[in-house]
This record gives structure tokens, sequence and C-alpha cells, in this order.
């Protein structure tokens, strides 16, 4: 996620040059052209009506790009606050009336936490997989920089050997919170409200991963960002034949600058409707993942807590 409110001119040519080069060669070709004697103009108002058109149209893909980012960005805020809430609940309801096996149950209660912590980790993966097609057509699944072992410390080796090969890893560790927290009530260390209110914690991982898997995997309506692309090339394209006869030279900086703005909205709601592959302005999840860690070892009274998110250049990830 981009933090610093001005962004380097370097970043934004980078993903506009193509784009921005294409709108000069064609200015300057349309302008060329047109003072060798053949005539290239359009009426003016024909480019007027198509540029109100495109801009209310790229309004609102951005408007819905940027309900999808935001609503990722509620999800993982309401996962911090249920982790919070999940690792009190472990340290407060778990109790020993007898007093039999303290130190069973202090591991125990570690046991939860620690799986907890491997759950975040793990969701954070498992919403950041990409998929590529290899030489036959087949769709396979590729992790590129993030990889499940950032779970493996915080598992038994029994569990992360099984935990490794599943296809939903995040899943799979709340099914083994659940049984657990049914093992400990069938050990007399929960009541049937608290276990109740525990599981319900549970569903609300559940309900959170859910909604997450929803954004990643139903894309804004392709034809959306198909024909937006399409209608801002051709806006870019008669920009110049609109304005050649009556600017004159001046009309290739302007006709650059106006394409330059609806191709770089048009980029901004391209980059910002998928907010789980790891790029510049996505959720920042790992930073996300060591809040909840902080929040959790803090809580059980873990000293060993993670190193703060690095800032890097006003980028978080």
């Amino acid at each position: 996620m981009i933090l610093r409110r001005n962004l380097k001119w370097s970043l934004i040519l980078f993903y506009t040059w193509k784009g921005v080069l294409y709108y000069l060669v064609l200015a300057v070709l349309v302008y060329w052209i047109h003072h060798q004697g053949v005539h290239l103009a359009i009426p003016f108002y024909t480019i007027t009506a198509f540029g109100t058109a495109l801009a209310i149209f790229l309004g609102f893909k951005n408007n819905s790009a940027y309900d999808r980012w935001w609503e990722a960005r509620r999800l993982w805020g309401s996962l911090v606050n249920y982790s919070r809430a999940w690792t009190r609940q472990v340290i407060t309801f778990l109790n020993d009336p007898d007093a039999t096996s303290p130190d069973e149950i202090v591991a125990f209660k570690e046991k939860l936490l620690h799986r907890h912590i491997a759950y975040v980790n793990a969701l954070r993966v498992f919403l950041r997989r990409k998929y590529k097609y290899n030489e036959t057509g087949q769709e396979e699944l590729f992790q590129a920089e993030n990889e499940y072992q950032d779970a493996e410390s915080f598992l038994q080796p029994s569990e992360y050997a099984i935990f490794s090969k599943k296809n939903n890893p995040p899943n799979f560790l709340l099914e083994l919170q659940a049984e657990d927290i049914r093992y400990a009530f069938s050990q007399g260390w929960l009541s049937d409200y608290r276990l109740v209110k525990l599981e319900e914690t549970l569903v609300e991982f559940n309900n959170v991963q859910g909604a997450c898997e929803r954004i990643k995997n139903t894309p804004l309506p392709r034809h959306y960002s198909f024909f937006s692309r399409v209608f801002v090339v051709l806006h870019a394209t008669m920009l110049p034949f609109a304005f050649v006869d009556e600017m004159g030279l001046i009309m290739i900086p302007i006709s650059v600058l106006i394409s330059f703005i609806f191709h770089s909205l048009d980029l901004v709601g391209e980059r910002t409707e998928d907010p789980f592959e790891n790029r510049l302005e996505d959720v920042p999840l790992t930073s996300l993942c060591r809040t909840i860690e902080t929040n959790v070892k803090e809580q059980w009274g873990d000293e060993n807590l993670p190193s703060v998110a690095k800032n890097i250049g006003g980028i978080i990830f």
C-alpha cells in the first residue's frame, strides 16, 4: 500500500510510458500530415461528447474498483479485531477447575494462539496465490515469493506436513482449532457457553476468509476493464484530429496531456480492483499479519515480537 502523498514521476512513467509514447507519436504524425495539405480535422463536438461519456464510464469503473479495495481492507481490519478477541477468549476461558494439569493447559493455550498466527499468515499466502498456464494449456498454481513456510514455525511438524498439502490450508487450520476446543470441552476446561463463544469467533474467521476469497476469485466484470481500455485508446486517437485544425502546433502537448489523464484514470481502476495481488497499491497483508502476531504475543506475554513492517520508500506490503 502506498503511504506517501506524492507519487514519483519515475514510477508513474514506468506504467504509462508506452501509452504516452503512442499519444505523442500520433499527435506529431497528425500535425505533420495535416500541414502537408491532407485535411485530417474532425468536428470538435464529436470528441467533446465522447470525452464526457468516457469520463462517466471511468468514474463508475474506478468507484467499483475502490469499493472492492476498501471492502478487502475492512475485512482484514475485522480479522485484526477478531484475532484480539480470540486471544483474549483463549487466555481467559480455558481453565482447569481441579487444577490438576496447569502446565498442560498453558501449553494447550499456546498451541491455539500460535496456530492462529499460522492461520493469518497462511490466509495471506492463500489470497496472494497466482496461476499460470503450462505448455499444454493447463492451469498451474504457483506462489511466487509467498510461501507457506511463514507458518511453519507456529505449527507442530505433523500438522505442517498435512497443512502444506491441503488445497485450502487456512481452512484446515480452522478445523484443527475447532477440534481442539472440542477436546478442551471434553476435558472440562471449557463450559458449554464458552465453547459456543469460541466457535462463534472461529465462524467469524470463516466469514472473513470467505469474503476475501469472493473478492479474489470474482474479478470486476471483464467487459468493464476491456471496454474502458478500448474507449481510452479510441478517445486518445481521435483527439489530435479534433485539435489539429484549430490549435496548430500546440495541439501536440495538449492532446498528449488529455490522453495521459484518461489513460491514468483507467490504470488506477485496473490496479485497484484486485487488492490481493501483492502489488504496490494492494492491501498490506504482510504488515497486517505482523500486527496480528504482535497483538497475540503481547496478550500472551511473549516478548519475542516480530519486527515492524518496513516502509520502503513510502510503501508497505
